[in-house]
């Protein structure tokens, strides 16, 4: 099946402090912060979310169709899916701009202070969902508001299923906004932060508002998921990595899980199962794009997780 990716394609910077914040941020003195960290250690990481999830996708056999805003200096990026075989031919290149940059230095206590630039994000609305594109499924990830918006209703009146995925745009958006996201979604993904932030701008529960959608996900990191659908409370439970070095790109490794699992109509329990295998392999390695595995890896790594695979029933 082909499923659509739209979101962010992103780099991300990654500073260490070789110390801790709070013994060079003065409480009484923040009204004039002036302060530099020196960070010895750097590294530069291919990252955003249509990007992560595209490269999950891959590791699961899939054909992905990513489709982003990018800016000029994206060539890396091009270079790095080409050599895996992920094709971006739905990337829009805008004139003056630069990739979607995340800036990020963290201390030795993991507390992280983070510069966001959304440069060619911002005009995700250029790029267009259409039946011309062939989509079954389609993820509406966390990008610029006008483009989610636009997107979510291009796959609406293209009879394409689509999971919402809100993100850290979720703040963006109005209460009427997020209700009409899911008068026209099909299926919610969310953390739990997330979650909390949805009940609030809606005034109702997680549990009422998945009546309105076919599933709602909510991950809880280390505790696992929830996933409420027709009617049912589904608990899946963590699956233990080899190593917790990085939790970043965890949630869009689980949801590549979804996505695939959603596309072979997969039972619930078993769609949320897969994300947390897909999650744990990705935690064990740093960055969003690091881990490595074969489609009949992650089979074995969920059957000894599960005692059985979905793949063979």
């Amino acid at each position: 099946m082909s499923i659509l990716v739209t979101g962010s394609i992103a780099y991300d910077t990654i500073m260490v402090f070789p110390d801790r914040f709070r013994h060079h941020l003065l409480a009484d003195q923040l009204h004039i912060l002036n302060v530099c960290f020196l960070t010895p250690e750097m590294r530069r990481e291919f990252g955003g979310t249509a990007g992560n999830i595209g490269y999950n996708l891959k590791l699961l056999g899939e054909e992905p169709l990513v489709m982003a805003t990018v800016g000029e200096d994206i060539q890396p990026y091009l270079e790095r899916f080409g050599e895996l075989g992920i094709p971006t031919r739905l990337f829009t290149r805008v004139p003056g701009q630069f990739t979607a940059q995340a800036f990020i230095t963290t201390d030795l206590d993991d507390n992280q202070i983070t510069a966001f630039h959304p440069g060619a994000m911002n005009h995700s609305h250029k790029n267009h969902v259409t039946p011309e594109l062939g989509a079954r499924l389609a993820i509406i990830g966390p990008d610029g508001k006008e483009g989610m918006l636009q997107h979510a209703r291009e796959c609406a009146a293209s009879a394409v299923p689509f999971l919402f995925d809100p993100g850290q745009g979720l703040p963006m958006f109005s209460g009427e906004e997020i209700r009409e996201f899911l008068r026209l979604a099909d299926y919610v993904a969310v953390n739990d932060y997330e979650g909390k932030l949805l009940e609030e701008k809606t005034g109702r529960k997680l549990e009422v508002l998945a009546r309105e959608v076919k599933a709602l996900v909510c991950t809880l990191g280390a505790n696992g998921s929830l996933i409420f659908a027709a009617g049912k409370r589904h608990e899946v439970p963590c699956v233990r990595a080899d190593a917790v070095v990085d939790p970043t790109g965890c949630g869009d490794a689980y949801r590549a899980g979804l996505l695939y699992g959603i596309a072979r109509g997969w039972d619930w329990d078993s769609i949320g199962k897969l994300g947390a295998v897909m999650g744990a392999l990705k935690i064990a390695r740093r960055g969003g794009q690091n881990h490595a595995a074969t489609r009949d890896e992650i089979e074995r790594l969920f059957r000894g997780a599960f005692g059985y695979s979905p793949w063979r029933q």
